[in-house]
């Protein structure tokens, strides 16, 4: 029960997730331009020391 629970919940949640993101009207907009200069992630800041 608790097994079938968390399945339909977390597949759920991805569904949700990804009706969001294709129900954006952005998502197929040619006309707005390119974000300048490289994506600052979390993973990108940590430099190549570790984040030590």
């Amino acid at each position: 029960m608790i097994d079938s629970f968390a399945l339909a919940l977390t597949h759920g949640l991805m569904l949700l997730a990804a009706w969001r993101l294709l129900s954006r009207p952005d998502l197929d907009d040619d006309s707005v331009p390119p974000p300048s200069g490289p994506a600052r992630t979390r993973w990108s800041d940590l430099g190549s020391d570790g984040g030590a």
